[in-house]
């Protein structure tokens, strides 16, 4: 393929003709970072400090650097910075984090921990930093990570690596924008953590009777699940008999790996694993009906034992609960389908799973347990005032997501097109 006017191809790709290409080693230094144990980290002292765990958040954190948590006191038990400068995790357990680099830009001194490979260099550090967290990058740098259950990284790994190089000016115009990107995202990150904060907070208000909506008064009664549900089993299949053929099937992985806490057949269709069965062999109480609850019977943390979805299913399609799950069915019109989506949330129902769950690698809840939970049960018009509040709230977040992860998308498209110099800045 012919290369376009202005450009050239080189071992790192087409790029600029008035772009260089050099090994790392001809443009800066290497050296690792060292000290920085457990016992050496403080909450405040005199000098901050960057141990490699650090290094595993993103670029912007680092670079304005201003939220720093860990600090040393003696200099001399580890490496100090003095300058800008890329650090490198050089050790992890997670591929995710192995390599992941980071610009430093203060010209303070600055500990750095072990497990940590520096690279000092007169180039935009920025720069470098976004580069080698490239696909093309990360890619060579897993690869020659050594080690099974830690991978480990040495700054020779790195002296090779062939980089395109732009002016410096170019260099740090590219290194701005992507940085501004970065700070978007870390903006809009700490957005939805709010705004999840704040979600928490008012379900325990109003699913707890604390706080009342405008115009309802009364008692709340106080039910046993036993009280207001029938509970079945569903039926055993392996992930590996599911496929894209079949009725619609609900593994307890997906209950414990959803991110939400209802499954719409109509709407996650596609999504739902589908098992190739004659309904014949399923029992009635094992088929999901609108309004159904379907909780897990085990889990390998406490946290996992109340997890649960809401099964919305209008068009009455043949679904199926699968190995694992307790299903609710109701016994009476006391609870409202949306309220069922955030009720079974509290503190309180949680803390009563974790006094019935048992075991002890696998902890669970029984089927002759879980009728013994109870709830506060509000009217029904309340409960639907409470549900639209919070069904509001849930659509809020669900819009800040997407848009967080278009803008992750954005920012990708940007790294692509800035970094080989497809799209020019100066």
């Amino acid at each position: 393929m012919a290369v376009k006017s202005g450009y050239k191809q080189t071992e790192v790709g087409v790029i600029p003709e008035e772009w260089e290409v050099k090994p790392l080693q001809e443009v800066g230094k290497f050296a690792k970072g060292k000290g920085l144990l457990k016992e050496d980290i403080k909450t405040s002292g005199r000098i901050p400090a960057i141990p490699y765990t650090a290094l595993y958040t993103d670029f912007s954190e680092l670079l304005n650097y201003d939220h720093i948590k860990w600090f040393v006191d003696d200099e001399a038990q580890t490496y100090i910075a003095n300058e800008p400068c890329v650090l490198i995790a050089s050790s992890s357990n997670m591929a995710a984090n192995t390599g992941k680099a980071s610009a430093l830009t203060r010209t303070t001194p600055v500990a750095i921990g072990r497990e940590v490979i520096i690279f000092k260099t007169a180039l935009d550090c920025g720069y470098i930093s976004f580069l080698l967290s490239t696909a093309q990058y990360r890619q060579t740098t897993l690869s020659l990570a050594r080690g099974t259950t830690i991978k480990h990284l040495y700054p020779a790994t790195f002296k090779n690596y062939r980089i395109a190089l732009p002016s410096i000016s170019e260099q740090r115009a590219i290194s701005t924008a992507l940085s501004d990107m970065d700070a978007l995202l870390g903006a809009l990150e700490r957005l939805i953590a709010k705004k999840r904060d704040l979600k928490q907070a008012t379900m325990q208000q109003l699913l707890t009777g604390l706080t009342r909506l405008p115009g309802f008064l009364g008692q709340w009664e106080v039910k046993t699940l036993g009280e207001l549900f029938n509970f079945s089993g569903g039926y055993s299949a392996s992930r590996d008999q599911l496929s894209n053929e079949g009725h619609c099937y609900l593994h307890y992985g997906d209950i414990h790996g959803a991110k939400k806490t209802c499954i719409d057949t109509s709407v996650d269709y596609e999504d739902i694993p589908k098992l190739d069965i004659s309904l014949k062999q399923i029992s009635l109480g094992s088929l999901l009906e609108d309004g159904d609850v379907v909780f897990v019977d085990a889990s390998e943390d406490d946290d996992g034992t109340s997890r649960h979805v809401v099964v919305v299913n209008k068009d009455r399609l043949p679904f199926i609960a699968g190995l694992h799950t307790i299903i609710a069915k109701s016994k009476t019109d006391e609870l409202a389908h949306e309220y069922r989506r955030y009720c079974f949330q509290t503190a309180a129902i949680r803390k009563q799973f974790f006094f019935y769950a048992v075991g002890t690698k696998v902890s669970g809840i029984s089927k002759s347990n879980i009728p013994k939970l109870t709830i506060p049960v509000p009217s029904v018009p309340e409960q639907t005032a409470i549900a639209a509040i919070l069904t509001d709230m849930d659509a809020e977040l669900v819009a800040l997501e997407q848009r967080l992860a278009k803008t992750r998308t954005l920012k990708l498209g940007m790294m692509q097109e800035l970094l080989t110099g497809r799209a020019r800045l100066l």
